[in-house]
């Protein structure tokens, strides 16, 4: 199965939005075994929009079997999909009465008046299948597409969705992937799980993995694929394609041991857990709470950590001791080098007497754009005071101001769950 994405909306082209959406379909169909062999972002214009259509489309070409074109279903005069759409297949538009129903419930419900133009997004072409919108008013479309006749014709289908990421993301996972998978003939059901690493760069990891990398690439499924996150750590995507979920989730179990045993601790969640998350769980497992001081980072790990539902049963607060005077006169700083082992000790300790929690984590460090205290750009201590035991990590980060800073959260929290993570005495 071969499929182009078509990316419609002239504030693409003059830059005014970046097409984010074309990367996560790219990335959704390719963790599912569908190959995506081109992606094409076009303005609103009627004639182009066609003709770019129906070339992505043409059996003489060979390419696409199905497009995906995202944006163009609104209510205004400029979305122009669904009568582009309807022209290529020469269908008629024709009015939707249950998609129009759920337009109105949704203006009543939030207690708006709905203007008329809505209603134009309840205009269907005949013979496509709707995707029923539960987010927004735009319904998505599955459109069949078919090119000659009798025992000659070749059938391509065109699948419409929203271009609000949030509505097109809810009916890819519900209603494109699904339908692409049935057409291409492959199992029916899929099923993917994110390994969430830490401490080891993407080669570093592709070459410890290499060999299960090798015998999955012989195998075919699981597919595995690595995704470099920023902050959100390094994710080794597994994903597995069976004939019932419980064949998928049993092969994603066992791969997931093996790269587990390849990678120890470097593995610190799955899915949707976050190193902020897990640093919390830990201390709501051991009945400790936490405490953050801030410098280089100034304030973003507290920001992380509140981000977390139900942070406030666990997380004391911060303190962003950004001046040294302050790093002194809050958090008992000797004097001396702020950007050093002996100053993250002793904000680690300050933070957790001055803020009463169980554990201090500190973070002092050279973002740039020159160095500090003779320590040079991306320089980070890092401070971890328990009620087990107090460490200093020194490490050196990659990258401008911006992503050091980004990096030393991660790499901060990560340093605290090891040290929150060793055997009990």
């Amino acid at each position: 199965m071969n499929v182009a994405v078509l990316a419609v909306g002239t504030e693409l082209l003059l830059g005014q939005i970046v097409d984010t959406n074309s990367a996560w379909i790219g990335g959704e169909l390719a963790a599912n075994g569908i190959d995506s062999l081109i992606q094409v972002k076009i303005g609103d214009n009627p004639h182009r929009i066609e003709a770019q259509l129906r070339r992505l489309l043409d059996p003489a070409a060979d390419d696409a079997d199905a497009v995906i074109m995202c944006g163009g279903l609104g209510p205004t005069h400029d979305d122009l999909s669904r009568e582009v759409i309807a022209a290529v297949m020469g269908a008629e538009l024709k009015h939707h009465e249950s998609v129009a129903s759920v337009i109105r419930e949704m203006f009543a419900s939030s207690g708006r008046d709905m203007p008329d133009n809505n209603l134009r997004q309840a205009e269907v072409p005949a013979g496509a299948t709707v995707i029923p919108q539960t987010r927004g008013t735009a319904p998505g479309l599955i459109c069949p597409v078919t090119f000659g006749e009798g025992d000659n014709a070749v059938e391509k289908v065109v699948y419409a969705v929203p271009g609000v990421p949030h509505e097109m993301r809810d009916m890819m996972r519900r209603a494109v992937l699904p339908s692409l998978l049935e057409r291409s003939g492959e199992p029916s059901t899929i099923a993917s799980r994110v390994l969430r690493t830490w401490g080891e760069s993407e080669s570093g990891l592709d070459e410890r993995l290499r060999p299960i990398i090798d015998e999955l690439d012989e195998l075919g499924s699981p597919t595995l694929a690595f995704l470099a996150s920023g902050w959100e750590g390094l994710k080794v995507r597994l994903t597995a394609k069976a004939a019932d979920e419980s064949i998928a989730r049993a092969l994603l179990d066992q791969w997931e041991v093996r790269i587990r045993a390849e990678l120890g601790e470097l593995v610190f969640g799955v899915d949707d857990e976050t190193m902020e998350s897990v640093v919390l769980d830990l201390c709501r497992d051991r009945g400790w709470t936490l405490a953050i001081a801030e410098s280089v980072t100034g304030g973003l790990v507290g920001s992380r950590i509140t981000d977390v539902v139900g942070s406030s049963e666990v997380f004391r607060g911060g303190i962003v001791s950004y001046a040294s005077e302050v790093k002194r006169s809050m958090l008992g700083v000797s004097d001396g080098p702020v950007v050093s082992e002996r100053a993250a000790r002793e904000m680690a300790a300050g933070v957790r007497t001055a803020l009463h929690a169980d554990v201090g984590v500190s973070l002092t460090g050279v973002a740039g754009p020159s160095e500090q205290d003779g320590q040079p750009v991306g320089t980070l201590f890092v401070g971890v005071h328990t009620p087990e035991s107090a460490e200093v990590h020194q490490v050196r980060l990659p990258g401008r101001r911006e992503q050091m800073r980004q990096f030393s959260v991660i790499t901060a929290l990560g340093l605290a769950r090891r040290a929150m993570s060793m055997p009990r005495p």
